[in-house]
């Protein structure tokens, strides 16, 4: 079994889901996750959680003989990075940036994309962006994606004091 799919099965059975997988420098091994999308956790990620991810992941690597010097769990942040066709469908209506691996032809052969997403089509990924003429749609395939993330956005007015 891959790293990612141990990683994966682990923490999905927690009601996680991995967002994003790290090997760094040293032996670090660092994991991003996020809650399954439900309507049992409406908030963000909290130390506890992750804590109890790490406790289950040392075990689990452990017993699996998975070489690593540091194992470090966290949330994956307000830019939360898009990395599946599901994530795209979850945050559908929200704000992202884009980057695509090559230029697109009919985008004016730009390769990053700040805009809207909207609800994929099968394999079809699309982001309403603003051009000198308006606002344009781009369609492009997960394949194309060297890198997508959440543009954060953070409201202060609605803490309170």
């Amino acid at each position: 079994m891959q790293l990612s799919q141990l990683i994966e099965t682990t923490i999905g059975g927690m009601g996680y889901e991995l967002v994003d997988l790290e090997h760094a420098a040293r032996g670090l091994l660092r994991v991003y996750i996020d809650f399954l999308p439900s309507a049992e956790h409406p908030g963000p990620v909290t130390v506890e959680d992750c804590a109890k991810v790490t406790y289950q992941l040392q075990h689990v690597l452990t017993v699996e003989n998975v070489p690593y010097e540091r194992l470090e769990v966290s949330s994956p942040g307000l830019d939360r990075p898009l990395k599946k066709v599901a994530d795209f469908q979850r945050f559908a209506g929200q704000e992202a940036i884009v980057k695509l691996r090559m230029p697109m032809a009919g985008a004016a052969n730009r390769k990053s994309f700040q805009g809207i997403l909207h609800e994929p089509e099968g394999e079809k990924l699309k982001l309403e962006f603003e051009t000198n003429d308006g606002p344009a749609l781009l369609e492009f395939e997960l394949a194309d994606v060297d890198k997508a993330r959440l543009v954060p956005k953070v409201d202060f007015r609605s803490r309170k004091a």
